[in-house]
């Protein structure tokens, strides 16, 4: 007993493990660069809101670091809970990833953080939004499309889960290094996107298996795109991210790394930026999830 009590304190520290809990890893929340020309990325995870395995935003921007930390000079910030504690956290971020949940438990949507948002976005800061976080209320909606270049809304898109395909990509800095994969997801589509799609690129589109043939051609089956931004800044979107176990699939997560780094401006190798899972563990980090009572 003492010695799973002393195990306890210490997995809190250092990230011991304790029998029959969920790996745990040293994950410093809100740590800040000491290099003044790092390429600072503030990785945003919402609480979880889903079952195990699913909405994993934590532990998912826990492997995003990770695998961000294997291009030199760049700089992963995590944060947890929606949005940071310290003021300092969003400065001279070169982009940002937003990875947690939409519609009216949008994180954005608390006190004046869109307007910290907007603010950083003249400035020229990346962003990046995955899953559900494209899903914005009408209101937020109408200043967010500038942002990423398209917005989920209530009422006209669509959401469902089903196994796609993506075997050709279009020439795109955020496509080089991408193999051909298969995953298993839940797809946020039927976008409303800026006007003409202005400065908006495609990079993967799927439709339901019980669509009509040529539905997955179409403007409605866009899951994965990138936004050059009028003022010069750029966005990259992907609605899957649904399940935890899809970061073993390498060329999803080769598609991701390469889209988050090429919002912060930084070039991307003709294989592809480095995206190993050398020494990166799914368990860990991975939400503690309520005990379900019969």
């Amino acid at each position: 007993m003492r010695r799973l009590l002393v195990c306890t304190l210490l997995s809190l520290a250092v990230g011991c493990v304790v029998p029959g809990s969920r790996a745990q890893d040293r994950l410093v929340y809100e740590e800040q660069p000491t290099d003044p020309k790092a390429i600072k990325v503030v990785l945003i995870a919402g609480p979880p809101s889903a079952k195990a395995g699913e909405h994993e935003y934590r532990a998912g921007c826990a492997v995003l670091a990770k695998l961000l930390r294997q291009t030199p000079g760049v700089f992963p910030v995590v944060v947890r809970d929606g949005w940071p504690t310290k003021p300092e956290t969003l400065q001279n971020a070169r982009s940002i990833v937003f990875f947690h949940d939409g519609g009216d438990a949008h994180a954005l949507l608390k006190g004046d953080r869109m307007a910290e948002v907007q603010k950083l976005v003249e400035g020229g800061t990346g962003v990046v939004a995955f899953h559900q976080t494209i899903d914005f209320p009408k209101d937020a909606a109408q200043r967010a499309i500038h942002w990423f270049g398209a917005v989920w809304e209530k009422g006209h898109g669509q959401r469902a889960h089903w196994v796609a395909s993506f075997d050709t990509f279009p020439e795109h800095p955020v496509t080089r290094g991408v193999m051909p994969f298969k995953v298993d997801d839940g797809w946020i589509s039927k976008l409303r996107f800026v006007p003409d799609k202005k400065g908006v690129t495609p990079l993967l589109r799927t439709a339901s298996p019980k669509a009509p043939p040529g539905s997955q051609d179409n403007d409605d089956a866009i899951i994965s795109w990138v936004y050059d931004r009028p003022d010069g800044g750029r966005a990259f979107t992907f609605t899957g991210c649904h399940l935890h176990s899809s970061w073993a699939i390498d060329g999803y997560r080769q598609l991701l790394v390469n889209g988050i780094l090429w919002t912060a401006k930084v070039e991307i190798p003709s294989r592809g930026a480095p995206a190993s899972m050398d020494g990166i563990d799914l368990k860990a980090n991975l939400e503690p999830r309520a005990a379900k009572t019969k």
